[in-house]
């Protein structure tokens, strides 16, 4: 018997035309989410073949944000947020002013109003939270300054664009547009507010949200969740930190009109209060994955891509704003508060594309009569090729940033083509990652004195290595270039103690190949993971659940009677 399964066939097929376009992509050297993107065009209403739901596929997309943004906060807490305030509040206005000004500025070009050259200008000038994130995920920067600076841009942006939807009913009735179609607010709506009055209710609402989490979120979450996890029930466990997540997020933004991506942030950021967050953040990471590449395919669903032959030329200065304009904005006002240049071109590739954020406005803007559809159409195509050239624009941040952390020469044209400064070591360790077990390992070689050289992504972590007279180099030992610097072809080991196991199989690989004889020691969560790094080159891989059961056995040989030993080995005589 048939039945009408809408939200199943969209799953299966974004997630299956996903697999297929992203292993395409992988293939050919290209971000796997320019294949997922792909495959949302492949589904979409403007190709021909099967069409999926794409107010289904909007909603679970919503999903992978909510997940996500929990995951951030998980890793970022208060202090962090506050660290950064100085350049992230002005930094984020700014770059929002500016960039709504360049939209505006097109926009008069193409004959519309002022109002619509508003709403294109602020969906032209806020970040996709999803691409961000990832981008920073994948270089590991997420417990950098960098990073953290980042992260924080992105809350003020996401606050800025609260206010912003608040406030479009009126611009739209100061406009002459239909401001009572969407009433943002039913309190306003019901007691007239104005303007003022809007502006300054979503202020109290917003200021209560937050009080709300920093006071009874801070206490109450950690508690639940320790509470489940003395029941012994990891299915329950994994329950309550989604329903943690996903209730605080839609319950901010029914109660507080806060968006469901905030409102997931400060729940994670209160949860990392619980000593449990890291299995928090463990136990949601597959359905972060899994919804992350929806929403990248519910994006490529929006796209029509006759819309750029149409209007060839709006589309290459809308997608100038966004991967130009915007960035150099963000470069100089970065460079203006005195961080350093690696810091701004970070900062200014994060913020070169616009995602989820920018298609609420330009939905609501036409819903208000504010913007013509023809705007929403230059919105989604500059969202999806910009996108696309993220990684692109990374690739060229990353090796303008190698060239910039190099020392200094008294001949330019040296300085150009010398490479990362290699160690001195000799005959030393390798140490990748100085985490939970990395520290263990370092913390035991420096007590030893053996000479060892660190590698490590967190800036904090490297310049608290070099205080205490450790050699530390920052950056990804994957990439060639910085494990060419630990000199793997004059050392004696190499131990990776990183948790990822792709990056690690690629360290291994790299390592083997330098020097034949050197002793390599990974880590794996699997079965898979230690088969891959051998096969790869490594001589030892531990497990951590096979060491947690061999030490058990051994504490059980040593708590049994020294008699009853004794009688076993005369037995096995």
């Amino acid at each position: 018997m048939p039945h009408d399964t809408p939200l199943i066939a969209t799953v299966v097929a974004g997630l299956g035309l996903a697999f297929v376009f992203g292993t395409i992509a992988q293939r050919f050297r290209v971000p796997p989410l320019v294949g997922y993107l792909l495959a949302g065009v492949a589904v979409g209403p403007f190709t021909p073949g099967f069409v999926a739901d794409q107010a289904l596929a909007t909603e679970l997309a919503e999903l992978g944000i909510i997940l996500l943004m929990f995951g951030v906060g998980l890793h970022f807490s208060l202090n962090d947020l506050l660290s950064v305030r100085a350049i992230a509040v002005p930094g984020a206005i700014a770059q929002i002013a500016v960039a709504t000004l360049m939209g505006l500025g097109l926009a008069l070009l193409m004959g519309w109003t002022v109002g619509a050259g508003l709403v294109f200008g602020l969906a032209l000038s806020v970040a996709s939270t999803v691409v961000l994130l990832r981008a920073l995920q994948e270089r590991r920067l997420m417990d950098t300054e960098r990073g953290k600076i980042a992260v924080g841009w992105l809350i003020v942006e996401d606050l800025a664009m609260v206010l912003a939807l608040v406030l479009f009913p009126a611009v739209a009735s100061l406009q002459g547009g239909d401001g009572a179609a969407l009433t943002s607010d039913p309190l306003a709506a019901r007691f007239g507010l104005g303007l003022t009055g809007v502006l300054v209710l979503t202020l109290i609402k917003i200021a209560v949200f937050i009080a709300l989490m920093l006071v009874v979120g801070r206490r109450l979450i950690p508690w639940v969740l320790h509470y489940i996890a003395h029941t012994g029930s990891r299915e329950l466990f994994r329950l309550t930190v989604l329903a943690i997540a996903l209730c605080i997020a839609f319950g901010a933004t029914k109660l507080f009109g806060v968006s469901l991506a905030l409102g997931a942030f400060f729940a994670g950021m209160m949860l990392r209060e619980s000593p449990l967050s890291q299995r928090a953040a463990q136990e949601t990471l597959p359905l972060r994955d899994a919804f992350a590449v929806l929403f990248f395919v519910s994006v490529g669903m929006l796209f029509d891509p006759m819309s750029v032959v149409r209007e060839p030329w709006p589309f290459v200065a809308t997608l100038f704003v966004i991967v130009v304009g915007k960035s150099i904005a963000a470069l100089l006002i970065v460079v203006l508060f005195r961080h350093p240049m690696a810091t701004a071109l970070m900062i200014s590739a994060s913020l070169a594309q616009i995602g989820e954020f920018s298609f609420i406005l330009a939905e609501i803007g036409v819903a208000l009569n504010l913007l013509p559809k023809a705007g929403r159409d230059l919105i989604l195509a500059g969202a999806i090729f910009s996108i696309m050239l993220n990684p692109l624009v990374f690739a060229v941040v990353d090796w303008l940033t190698s060239r910039l952390d190099k020392p200094q020469t008294s001949s330019p044209t040296a300085a150009a083509s010398e490479p990362i400064p290699v160690t001195e070591l000799q005959d030393h360790t390798i140490l990748v990652g100085y985490g939970r077990v990395g520290s263990i390992v370092g913390d035991a070689l420096h007590q030893r004195s053996a000479p060892f050289l660190a590698v490590e992504a967190s800036d904090d972590m490297v310049a608290k290595l070099k205080e205490r007279g450790i050699e530390a180099l920052m950056g990804n030992a994957a990439r060639a270039s910085v494990l060419r610097a630990t000199n793997p072809a004059g050392a004696r080991s190499l131990v990776i103690a990183i948790p990822e196991a792709f990056e690690a199989g690629q360290i291994v690989e790299q390592a083997r190949a330098a020097n034949a004889d050197i002793q390599i020691i990974a880590r794996a969560h699997s079965d898979a993971e230690v088969d891959h790094l051998k096969a790869l080159g490594a001589d030892i891989v531990i497990m951590g659940e096979r060491e947690i059961a061999r030490g058990m056995i051994e504490e059980l040989d040593r708590a049994r009677p020294a008699a009853m030993r004794t009688a076993e080995q005369d037995s096995a005589a």
